[in-house]
């Protein structure tokens, strides 16, 4: 088996491994996790030693080099998006960004950089009190989730980020934040919002 992920010798169609992960991607409305396409393969008898899923995802990448759409790695999984230079023109016919605030989005980086963490250590950090309707506001968006009390007094609840944080901005994981000294939050107008692409804005690729 050691084209099996590559394409078929005679006809150089691609293998059925490569239809089989492009077919599950497509089809899936949330990131595909390797653990799904491991079992796929082994349903479809296509199991090879460590099954050689990178290759897999390589190859299935590589048959949307020049593509409207591309593969890409995302909470943890995979999925088919639009390609950037054109997710600007379809979000205005396909749905509009959610939008949040200033302080929404100062709130999100620092639950995303300091997770978990409670709302008093938020306050601190941004030298200001926190407003029950911007967490409201992330709450609803799914984009923050309780994650147990904080063994102190009065037992706070701590706030961090969720999958559909790291799908709204397109992140593998929360090592692929950016660093914080490159963000420049403090530099930001005050009163312009700050568009958060959501999943539909991305313009996922679906069957």
């Amino acid at each position: 088996m050691a084209g099996a992920f590559v394409s078929d010798a005679a006809s150089g169609a691609p293998d059925r491994a490569v239809l089989l992960v492009e077919a599950l991607i497509f089809a899936s409305p949330e990131p595909v996790k390797k653990a799904a396409i491991a079992e796929l393969m082994r349903a479809q008898d296509l199991v090879d030693e460590n099954l050689r899923i990178e290759a897999v995802l390589a190859h299935v990448a590589a048959r949307y080099d020049g593509h409207a759409v591309e593969l890409v790695e995302v909470a943890g999984g995979w999925q088919f998006r639009t390609r950037p230079e054109f997710s600007s023109a379809l979000t205005r016919v396909v749905e509009k960004p959610r939008r949040l605030s200033r302080g929404a989005m100062e709130t999100l980086a620092i639950i995303a950089y300091h997770q978990p963490c409670t709302r008093a250590e938020i306050e601190a950090i941004r030298g200001v009190s926190l407003g029950q309707g911007i967490l409201d506001a992330l709450l609803e968006d799914s984009l923050i989730t309780p994650k147990g009390r904080k063994e102190v007094p009065g037992r706070p609840v701590l706030w961090a980020t969720t999958v559909a944080f790291l799908k709204s901005f397109g992140l593998a994981d929360l090592g692929a934040l950016p660093r914080k000294e490159d963000l420049l939050l403090e530099n930001a107008p005050t009163e312009v919002p700050v568009e958060v692409p959501s999943p539909v804005g991305q313009t996922e690729h679906k069957g």
